[in-house]
């Protein structure tokens, strides 16, 4: 892992080269691990494509599944899934990142300017020591959840059983992958305890914000404290992209959450039969997992059409950047809508918090929408002609897979070789970025951008 960057640096490939050929060798070394024999539960037998998806949709932190965790697996097997999530939410460029300082590698400029383009941080000082701020975090947070759920988790399956569950729920919610080994319903068993679905709720939260938000809510509570500034002036200087991202974060959850409880409220396969209390619990869970997490506390083949629709949304979107979400990403989203009301009001720079945007910034977050947009249509089709689906589940089995959500309508290990490489492809675009795939086979654009052509004239709208 330490000698990823070393190699890198001498084949002088660069940042939107690197993410996806790292991710690569990730799931090709994980699906070697997952083949062994002894990574197999006794009596289960594993192919390659089997092996592959799963090594797959743990590297790009997705969650879809073939076969049950819990069962299908040996420990060794499950432990290889519970690595493979953690370098995949992580980075595998940050986790090699990690074991070069770990061993008192030096890092070279070029090394820093891979890390920060891994990171999608274009910043060089002060990169290593944020690289350490976001391992120390994490571990943190999850050790902190792995002891929560063990209260409830030793209690239930014993000592080594709930242990164990308990750390690959906390690393597997905190990476947003929507796997666990606790049975073959995910979360539904425990529709009625708030507790663990507000705890498991925090976690993607917390995954799914983003490290800069961390650090920048941490510094500014602070620096809160130490000038003695009260809540709402705290918050009003947080750095535009924080607050931004809270903003939003905020907005889609409160929104999923009404969408769905409405949408759900009579359902009886669903929500319709709960307390009040309960309703409102599930519906705020799903909300949460729509946006890349995965976990489901009900039948997703029984949600109605208007929730699916509010599915898609949330999990195109997905979390925000610099995270262990997926999705488009909350930034992206809202620039592109503010790009659109800017040009409706006449206004010739889009302006949030009194800031305005870069054209350039603009630019990418329209070119990784309609990118992903593409993909997403072009995947759902392809899907719906192997495997002969309705429109409803082939839409949402690729869009959870492009968003690394993990959420199925019960389709998943029912596909065939075809339907399972539609969405291993789906998974890993999903992970590393559609637009980064459409930059690695781009080549080099230096000479066509020294090249100055006349205006035309062209007719939009």
């Amino acid at each position: 892992m330490n000698t990823i960057m070393t190699k890198c640096r001498q084949m002088v490939i660069a940042p939107e080269r690197l993410i996806p050929l790292s991710f690569l060798a990730a799931i090709m070394l994980g699906t070697i691990l997952l083949m062994l024999p002894f990574s197999t539960a006794e009596g289960e037998t594993t192919g390659i494509l089997t092996a592959l998806f799963t090594a797959t949709t743990s590297v790009c932190v997705t969650g879809l599944v073939v076969v049950d965790t819990y069962a299908h697996w040996s420990f060794f097997g499950q432990f290889v899934i519970l690595f493979l999530i953690q370098i995949g939410g992580l980075g595998v460029v940050a986790v090699g990142a990690i074991f070069m300082l770990m061993g008192k590698k030096k890092f070279t400029l070029g090394d820093r300017k891979l890390l920060g383009g891994a990171l999608n941080i274009e910043r060089n000082r002060g990169l290593l020591l944020f690289l350490v701020r976001i391992f120390k975090g994490t571990f943190l947070v999850e050790g902190i959840g792995a002891l929560l759920y063990a209260t409830i988790f030793v209690p239930r399956y014993g000592v080594l059983k709930g242990l164990w569950s308990a750390c690959f729920q906390s690393v597997s919610a905190f990476c947003n992958a929507g796997m666990d080994v606790i049975g073959p319903n995910s979360m539904m068993e425990f529709s009625d305890s708030f507790f663990l679905l507000a705890l498991t709720m925090l976690l993607i939260i917390l995954g799914g914000i983003g490290f800069v938000v961390w650090f920048d809510v941490i510094d500014g509570i602070r620096k809160g404290i130490r000038h003695r500034l009260g809540p709402v002036t705290t918050v009003r200087r947080f750095p535009e992209h924080t607050k931004l991202v809270l903003l939003a974060t905020a907005i889609l959850i409160v929104v999923g959450t009404v969408g769905v409880m409405a949408a759900e409220f009579n359902n009886p396969g669903t929500i319709g039969d709960m307390s009040l209390g309960d309703k409102l619990g599930n519906s705020l869970f799903q909300s949460v997992s729509f946006r890349t997490a995965g976990f489901a506390s009900v039948p997703q083949e029984k949600l109605t059409e208007i929730s699916c629709v509010i599915g898609y949304i949330l999990m195109f979107i997905g979390g925000s950047p610099i995270g262990t979400a997926g999705g488009v990403k909350t930034i992206t989203a809202f620039l592109v809508f503010m790009n659109a009301y800017s040009y409706i009001n006449g206004r010739r720079e889009t302006v949030i918090f009194h800031r305005s945007v870069s054209t350039e910034m603009m630019r990418k977050a329209a070119a990784i929408v309609t990118v992903s947009a593409a993909v997403l249509l072009m995947m759902t089709v392809i899907l719906m002609a192997v495997e002969d689906l309705k429109l409803t589940d082939a839409c949402y089995e690729i869009t959870s897979a492009l968003g690394t959500v993990g959420l199925s309508r019960a389709l998943t290990p029912k596909l065939g070789a075809f339907g399972r490489i539609a969405v291993i492809v789906s998974m890993y675009l999903g992970r590393i970025g559609p637009i980064s795939m459409a930059c690695f086979f781009a080549g080099d654009v230096t000479s066509q951008n020294k090249i100055r052509h006349s205006k035309g004239l062209f007719y939009v709208g």
